[in-house]
């Protein structure tokens, strides 16, 4: 297997939380965004949408996107769980990671696209709609703090794919000027999650 990916972006980090916790060990490449080497032709054949992380197998097969990643190295080592055993729990996990993804980490990142322009090389850019998005991201935070006040990690009582796509949105998003950090429950989950070894 081999891996292309940007360790330090939210979904480069997404995988390599997986693999930390599976003890999974795969040859990288790091690919330059900055520098536009996804928008390459060798690159795209890998992945035609441009994105980071993709894993090629042993047969030679590409898979993009991080969830699907993450979905393949459970199949190759299912211990410890991140994605739920029975249908029920794999289907509140799901549904909680979802949410992470649709209502926080897409609107974190096009905050943060659109009113840093870090990409308005290759894309137009639109200040009004980071301010909106960033909005977006701020509402969706009460969810959280209710889940989070019954529950000890996002989907229930096991650490699972919901909390590390969570927990690495919010770390980003404060890194790069929106603190979501505002209410309890969350401010000690994220500690707790943050603290596993497999952050680090």
């Amino acid at each position: 297997m081999h891996l292309y990916t940007m360790s330090a972006s939210p979904n480069g980090r997404r995988v390599a939380v997986v693999m930390n916790e599976k003890g999974i060990e795969i040859p990288t490449t790091e690919i330059d965004l900055r520098g536009g080497e996804n928008l390459g032709v060798e690159f795209k054949a890998k992945n035609p949408v441009a994105r980071v992380p993709v894993l090629e197998t042993d047969t030679g097969a590409f898979i993009a996107e991080t969830v699907a990643i993450s979905r393949y190295l459970e199949s190759l080592v299912p211990q410890p769980n991140l994605f739920g055993q029975s249908g029920e729990e794999q289907a509140i996990i799901e549904m909680w990671n979802r949410r992470a993804e649709i209502s926080l980490m897409i609107p974190v990142a096009q905050a943060f696209r659109n009113l840093t322009g870090i990409f308005k090389d290759r894309e137009k850019i639109s200040k009004e709609w980071g301010e909106i998005s960033a909005e977006v991201a701020r509402n969706a935070m009460p969810m959280f703090e209710t889940q989070l006040e019954q529950t000890e990690y996002l989907a229930g009582d096991q650490f699972s794919i919901a909390d590390i796509t969570l927990a690495l949105t919010l770390t980003f998003a404060k890194a790069v000027g929106q603190d979501l950090f505002q209410t309890p429950a969350v401010i000690t989950w994220h500690e707790k999650v943050s603290a596993r070894a497999s952050f680090n």
